[in-house]
């Protein structure tokens, strides 16, 4: 078994006690349950910088990245930097993340925020719009076209954007369909943890214009946006680069102004 092998069958098992526990009429009663979503994708379009900032304490390639930073501190410091939106992990086991982060979050900025979780239920798209989501992230190499069709869908009737993430031609071609908003490519490799730019070069003509573009993973430098915006991208999703300093938000205003000029 890989590693992401083993996140989905611990997650298969945690999703099952988290239903038993709270049901989703409970979910559904929650306060957040009716709020208005902000559009990540329209925030996107918008955007110069198209910068997605990441809350993420660790990770099963880097171990610890930061367990000092509140996330009260980094969601205002993020939304202070003028980023596009928030990405929250909320897996614990392998990221050191919760869905009390993501009600943190909400309650600390008005960004659109990306529930960052391996959904494989839609028990979870539920809980994603109940904490106070905006946008549920799909990931096409644990999921059957079917799943990424029945769980965009109910995301779509939530007024969840979606996001779905893909590493390869093969996922890409299963994964296009009227109910995805943004298209991300990982430069990671979920089995080897290599990083590499050019995954996101080569899948880009491949991307229908109707997708917002965005690529994830191992955008660590000014460089790497400005290599990859000719290639149509529009958002960036940017984790340890931030969280790994003293202060996330002061480090993305940095970056940002730097980008811009």
């Amino acid at each position: 078994m890989n590693i992401l092998d083993k996140i989905v069958a611990d997650k298969r098992k945690e999703v099952a006690l988290r239903k038993s526990l709270i049901p989703v009429k409970q979910l559904e009663q929650s306060i957040l349950f009716t709020r208005t979503t902000n559009s990540l994708a329209t925030a996107l379009k918008a955007s110069s910088s198209g910068i997605i900032a990441e809350h993420k304490r660790r990770s099963p390639s880097k171990s610890v990245i930061n367990h000092n930073l509140n996330v009260f501190d980094v969601a205002k410091g993020y939304e202070d930097a003028g980023v596009c939106g928030m990405s929250v992990l909320t897996d614990g086991k392998y990221f050191g993340g919760s869905l009390d982060d993501l009600l943190t979050a909400r309650a600390s900025c008005n960004l659109p925020l990306l529930r960052k979780e391996f959904i494989i239920d839609t028990y979870q798209i539920i809980e994603a719009k109940a904490y106070g989501a905006d946008v549920i992230l799909l990931i096409a190499t644990i999921l059957t076209r079917e799943e990424i069709k029945t769980f965009s869908e109910l995301a779509k009737s939530l007024n969840l954007d979606v996001l779905l993430e893909v590493h390869n031609e093969e996922e890409l071609h299963k994964s296009i369909m009227p109910s995805i908003d943004m298209l991300g490519v990982n430069n990671r490799n979920l089995k080897t943890f290599e990083v590499s730019l050019e995954i996101s070069k080569a899948l880009s003509t491949l991307i229908p214009n109707d997708f917002v573009k965005v690529s994830e993973s191992g955008i660590s430098n000014i460089e790497a946006i400005k290599i990859l915006q000719p290639y149509g991208y529009k958002g960036f999703l940017i984790g340890e680069n931030f969280m790994k300093t003293d202060n996330a938000g002061a480090s993305a205003t940095a970056f940002i102004n730097a980008l811009n000029q």
